[in-house]
């Protein structure tokens, strides 16, 4: 199998929105898909104090109070809704820390439930509006997919992979990652930003080529 790096923070939609083509790209085809999948932390703001921020006015801080908010979050709309997503960005309260999301996301891989995990803690933040800094958001995310809760719970509790997960971000900044999503394809090809699933299914073709080659 290829492995696919998925670089993301779970406070990007469009990190959403690139995962559930991916996911859609690779449900439409026919038997085993080629990708070892393994997600990595990128925070877009890990200066976001533990307990959150009233996002509403740490978006206006960021980008103004001009319309691109509002126009922002109807394309993304639009186009999440062609991804099957239902994004409902007014339900959103808080501007959350996203550490613990990527540790939990992190403690997910022995498992194989990384993009569940994370698909999850999208789907919690953008669909539900709920905060995915909150250790019970959490705990009741690792229980849907199928994680021990209880064990979860207690990792949230201490310090347990904090500085694991600074330095993976780190690293990733030092590889040139500067924006997510980031997809490296095979360790060797990178790509950037929310791609139709068109461009996946297409990609998938050139790798069942390139293998069936003597």
């Amino acid at each position: 199998m290829t492995r696919l790096d998925i670089h993301s923070d779970v406070v990007c939609p469009w990190c959403y929105l690139g995962a559930a083509n991916l996911l859609k790209a690779l449900a439409a085809r026919e038997g085993e898909h080629p990708f070892a999948i393994r997600w990595h932390p990128f925070q877009l703001d890990p200066t976001i104090p533990p307990d959150g921020l009233d996002r509403a006015a740490y978006m206006r801080a960021k980008f103004g109070d001009d319309g691109r908010i509002d126009a922002a979050h109807a394309r993304l709309a639009t186009m999440g809704s062609e991804a099957g997503i239902a994004f409902r960005f007014e339900r959103i309260a808080r501007a959350p820390n996203t550490l613990d999301a990527h540790r939990l996301i992190r403690w997910a891989a022995p498992q194989a439930l990384q993009t569940s995990t994370a698909m999850a803690l999208f789907r919690r933040y953008f669909e539900e509006g709920e905060d995915i800094s909150d250790a019970g958001v959490l705990t009741a995310a690792a229980a849907e997919v199928g994680l021990d809760a209880a064990a979860i719970a207690r990792l949230l509790a201490g310090d347990t992979d904090r500085d694991a997960v600074r330095g993976e971000a780190r690293a990733a900044a030092e590889l040139g990652i500067s924006g997510v999503p980031t997809f490296i394809v095979g360790g060797r090809y990178a790509v950037s930003g929310a791609q139709p699933p068109e461009v996946w299914s297409r990609l998938m073709g050139e790798l069942d080529a390139a293998a069936a080659k003597p």
